[in-house]
Formats: structure tokens, sequence, C-alpha cells
């Protein structure tokens, strides 16, 4: 929190038990700094509907844990209102989360959710468990449900590595905060019915990394041959997908030079087949060339 808030130095409210809960915290003596506190100021307004927006998010469990990916646009009506942008974030050491809807009101939502998690441990000395961080950002999403009825949506995806199952694992939610477990894959945004029904077809149990990180190029580049809003792999001016991966070792994003790799390899791949891989018709046979 900044000096304007403590007015430079630590207020009592700062001094005064607690609980472990950051969110608690701002809603009781700073309620105005939860994501969508602003959101009556739009309500109803055409402005609501021109706010940039983030759109296609993947995400995979593979033999080693779970990838997230998203494309770099969002956009404002019909028009691109950023190219670049990241939609895809750490959450903690063993968590990732990716934002969909109301680009500004999903960007602060990420970052109470890393504060949630990091308040969480310094005072509990220990971090929540994956189901804990999961119903934690239900209610964040829940908390916006005002603003969501007013058109200011914004919907996270949630992925992560269960070190008690030792597997990953990939939450969805609704505006309401409904939460649900995903199995395998899962996707959000606009393009999300494109990616998802590449995934569909693209997927395998026990992926290795590789692999999985390949179908999830392939998902958003479906997505973005389909929807205006998501943006593909852009090779003139080196922007290619946010891609991380969640493992036993933790968080990792891949660099833009490993994610353009894969996103060059996705396209060559599409110049000679536009339609991308073919999904074999019988399990365990492999489709001929």
């Amino acid at each position: 929190m900044g000096s304007d808030f403590f007015g430079g130095r630590f207020s009592a409210a700062c001094m005064s038990a607690g609980t472990s809960s950051f969110a608690d915290f701002l809603a009781s003596f700073a309620p105005d700094l939860l994501p969508g506190a602003g959101a009556r100021a739009v309500a109803g307004s055409a402005a609501a509907a021109d706010l940039p927006h983030g759109t296609t998010i993947v995400a995979l469990a593979f033999d080693d844990g779970v990838i997230m990916a998203g494309d770099r646009r969002s956009t404002a009506g019909s028009m691109i209102a950023q190219r670049d942008i990241e939609k895809v974030f750490r959450s903690d050491e063993f968590s990732c989360v990716g934002i969909a809807g109301v680009a500004g009101i999903g960007l602060e939502l990420v970052r109470l959710f890393q504060l949630e998690l990091e308040h969480y441990e310094k005072l509990e000395g220990r971090t929540l468990s994956l189901e804990g961080k999961a119903n934690r950002l239900a209610t964040f999403v829940r908390g916006n449900l005002g603003g969501a009825m007013q058109g200011l949506v914004v919907v996270p995806l949630f992925a992560g590595f269960d070190e008690d199952a030792g597997l990953g694992r990939i939450f969805s939610y609704d505006v309401a905060g409904g939460r649900y477990e995903e199995r395998r894959f899962h996707s959000i945004g606009s393009g999300s019915v494109f990616a998802k029904g590449s995934l569909k077809k693209l997927y395998r149990d026990g992926m290795p990394a590789g692999d999985a990180i390949l179908a999830c190029m392939h998902a958003l580049y479906d997505a973005a041959d389909d929807d205006s809003a998501t943006g593909g792999p852009d090779l003139t001016r080196r922007i290619f997908p946010v891609v991380a991966t969640v493992t036993a070792d933790g968080f990792r994003r891949l660099s833009d030079a490993e994610s353009g790799e894969y996103a060059r390899s996705v396209v060559d791949e599409r110049m000679r087949v536009p339609g991308g891989p073919i999904a074999p018709l019988h399990p365990g046979s492999e489709p001929s060339d």
C-alpha cells in the first residue's frame, strides 16, 4: 500500500490484529481499493462496452504439472486496443492465473490475489493449499458481481501444481464466483470455443511439456483464425503468446525467445497444412502424413 493510504506512516489499522486475508483488511479499511469498486461510475454507460477487453486463455495438464498460455491482444469494441498485453501471471510459486474480460478490473483482481496469497503466507507461516487458493479467487470474482451484471465482466482461469496430489489442476469460474475444477484442459475468453475444440483433438494423457506447449500454441492459433478478438503470433513485431508452466519445481514463464520458437514452428506447419494437425480416428493410431 502507498503513502497516500497510510499518510506516510503505518496507520492504526495496520497495527491492529487482523485476519490472514488481505482482501478482508481492504474491505474494512479501504473498500474503494478493491477491484470493481468503481464499477457503478460507468454503469449503463456506452463507455463500458468500449473498455479494453482481454481474450483467449488456455490451460492444459501434462505429465509434470500444468501449462497456461494466453494470446496478447486486447480489443475495445471493434478496435485493437493493445497488441502485446499480458494476461497470464504468476500468482505464487506453485500457481498461475489468466484473465479474460475487462482488462483494467482483471489486472486489479490479479494484483490483489497475488497480495492475498503473499499476505497469508507471511501471517500464517505456510502457503494455502491449491484448493484454498482456488476458493480465495472465487471470493474475489464474486466481489465484482455488481460490475459484471452491468457489463464489466472479468473471468479468471486458475491453475497450479498440487503438492499433496503431485499433479497439475485447473479451475474455472463463472461471473458469480462459482468455482469448477476442469479435467485435462480448459479455455476461457471470446475465442475459447475454438481453442477448446482444438485442444479436444490434440490432447493426450501424459503429454510431455514440449508437446503440451505445442498443443496450446495450436489452440491459440485456431482461436485467432476464427475469432477477431484473439491475436495470433505476430512474427513481424515479434509478439508471441505468454506461456507458463507450473510443476514441482515451481512457476516458470517461457522467455520470449522460447515462446517464439514454438510459435514459429506452428506457423511453419500451418503454411503447409492450414487446418493444422489431424487427430487420429482410432485411439492409439497415428494420422498419416
